[in-house]
């Protein structure tokens, strides 16, 4: 039986990323976070700018145990009550927002089986995806991709069956 992420997508010449990525349901609420984030609603838009785009699905956004702006750090140094208050809450809030998200945004428009890549996310560790058992699973977090939804001009868009371990 032939997983899901072994469907044939067709890549679509004048289409961006930023075209499709708002359109699949399933991934609405990673997508609303691409938004929120200036640099990457940037890289999605722009032609030259090869990306691939490992979204969460709803559902593993939704099992989250803190939310992606949220970081355990920033209430042990500030307090519940006030690390996400005032104008420093907000910036780091955005901080972490940005991380999360830039941990799923991939430079490579072809992301290829073993093929280590690092995210967007300044420091973070090495990537890659194999077949096993007829899914692709992305290493060394062991998440697995649901499919390749769309493969535009300036890259893949993924959907993937977990969260990357960002922080």
């Amino acid at each position: 039986m032939a997983s899901s992420s072994d469907q044939p997508t067709t890549q679509q010449s004048n289409v961006m990323l930023s075209d499709v990525i708002g359109r699949d349901r399933s991934i609405n609420i990673f997508a609303s976070l691409t938004r929120d984030v200036a640099a990457v609603e940037q890289r999605l838009q722009e032609p030259s700018q090869n990306s691939t785009v490992l979204a969460p699905l709803n559902s593993q956004m939704d099992n989250l145990g803190r939310k992606p702006w949220e970081d355990a750090r920033d209430y042990e140094n500030f307090g519940a009550a006030t690390a996400y208050e005032g104008d420093d809450g907000r910036d780091r809030a955005q901080r972490n927002l940005r991380k999360f998200t830039e941990a799923h945004i991939l430079p490579v428009a072809n992301w290829q089986e073993g093929e280590k890549v690092k995210s967007l996310l300044e420091g973070d560790k090495e990537i890659w995806w194999e077949n096993k058992e007829g899914k692709k699973v992305i290493h060394p977090d062991g998440i697995i991709v649901d499919n390749v939804a769309s493969k535009v001009a300036n890259g893949q868009l993924w959907t993937i069956r977990g969260v990357r371990d960002y922080s």
